[in-house]
């Protein structure tokens, strides 16, 4: 039993982990906070059954097409929502009031075109379940992991070794010297909108092939990944990967070794405990001023 939730609580802990890691992105990028990453896992989720089970297009194409499309979307939010507020020397939460109200707007969106009950994925892979050891495992389990572990890398590897990656961290720690640099400053802000949002949505891909597709799928998961991200240090990407693990290792363990029900409120009586005794997380991250 122990294995069994080992490999759940990872899978689940990846998910947490790209959903953090959207935040972070965003807030190290921008300075600003968003609430609808959990409504736009729900899309991305919903896109890609779309193009899978009712255009019937190969999975492989139908994430390809369902990533490009959260890209572009992202891009839009950041350009015609977030940038005319900031532009506008708006206070900060008008920015956060306006991104619950894009959560509202696309859920609801969601419940208006695909319905209120929960749409299943078909089958990706053609074996039901895989065997690691004594352990059974849903493929879906290893591919969400194996999938999330490849997307961390790659946004390491992105932001540390190309020099627009090299570009976003120099925007985000001054952005004035960036410019005077010759530093696109937009663009790199736009371009983390969109990577988040990426980041997001293939979580939402991971979820929905596990639970199936719902408008209500990304609330909590949104929220717990959140969490992830302020247990890691609030802004620091390494800090979100690891809350995610942590949070999903702790949910799964209470919930397979003592009951369900106590999950959710585990979870958010480590958050408190976090912000009292250590708010800038795991790796310390300080509050951008």
């Amino acid at each position: 039993m122990f294995w069994t939730l080992l490999i759940g609580s990872i899978s689940i802990g990846c998910i947490y982990g790209l959903v953090g890691l959207g935040y972070s992105l965003i807030y190290k990028a921008s300075a600003q906070m968003s609430f609808a990453q959990g409504e736009i896992l729900m899309l991305g989720g919903f896109l890609t059954l779309l193009f899978y089970k009712e255009l019937e297009l190969p999975f492989v194409l139908a994430l390809l097409l369902a990533t490009c499309l959260m890209f572009i979307f992202g891009i839009l939010l950041e350009r015609l929502v977030i940038r005319r507020l900031v532009n506008r020397k708006a206070d900060v939460i008008f920015v956060v009031l306006a991104t619950i109200g894009l959560s509202y707007v696309l859920q609801n969106a969601a419940m208006l075109i695909w319905g209120s009950n929960t749409k299943r994925f078909p089958q990706i892979f053609p074996m039901s379940v895989v065997k690691l050891g004594s352990v059974n495992v849903q493929p879906e389990s290893l591919f969400g992991i194996v999938l999330a572990v490849a997307l961390m890398i790659l946004v390491h590897l992105f932001m540390n070794k190309t020099r627009f990656g090299t570009a976003m961290r120099a925007a985000s720690q001054n952005p004035l010297a960036a410019k005077v640099m010759g530093v696109n400053t937009h663009k790199t802000t736009s371009l983390s909108w969109a990577i988040a949002c990426v980041l997001t949505a293939f979580a939402g891909v991971i979820v929905g092939p596990l639970y199936g597709c719902s408008y209500t799928m990304g609330s909590m998961i949104g929220t717990k990944g959140f969490i992830a991200a302020v247990l890691g240090g609030y802004g620091n990407m390494y800090g979100a990967i690891l809350g995610g693990l942590i949070i999903g290792l702790l949910e799964t363990m209470v919930s397979g070794y003592i009951s369900s029900s106590l999950k959710d409120i585990v979870v958010f009586v480590v958050l408190i405990i976090v912000l009292y005794l250590k708010p800038s997380g795991i790796f310390n991250e300080k509050v951008l001023s």
